[in-house]
């Protein structure tokens, strides 16, 4: 057995923000799930998370995607609509779902530092992709 195959990895991806307090808040708001509040904020979804830190450089944060596959897109949509996301935080709006080309149906939106995130309906069947 290979050490990348363990099985109980997390991964974790660090993201930039501008104003700790606000991306903060916004994360919070859409349900992820915080497990440090410290010099960096650590927030869990599913078998993955984010560590938000106080860095902050426009061309990556503007350049960094991520993507939130999800069993239920609607429900997802519904929930980021309700949150006001644009008035309560200052972000873009977000876009609506969409079937894209590459075949997955996909929401967009983006955090108070410009990260652009693809919450993706998960393809029937498939865990991963």
């Amino acid at each position: 057995m290979s050490i990348a195959s363990i099985g109980n990895e997390r991964m974790r991806a660090f993201l930039p923000t501008q104003d700790m307090a606000r991306s903060r808040g916004f994360y919070a708001a859409l349900g992820f799930r915080k497990v440090l509040d410290g010099e960096v904020v650590i927030f869990d979804t599913g078998s993955g998370g984010i560590i938000l830190q106080d860095r902050y450089q426009q061309d990556w944060a503007e350049n960094c995607m991520l993507q939130l596959l999800v069993d239920d897109l609607d429900a997802w949509w519904a929930h980021i609509v309700s949150l006001d996301l644009a008035g309560r935080f200052g972000v873009q709006p977000p876009r609506e779902p969409a079937m894209q080309p590459w075949g997955l149906r996909v929401a967009y939106l983006f955090d108070p530092a410009g990260v652009l995130w693809h919450v993706a309906q998960r393809r029937p069947g498939d865990g991963q992709a």
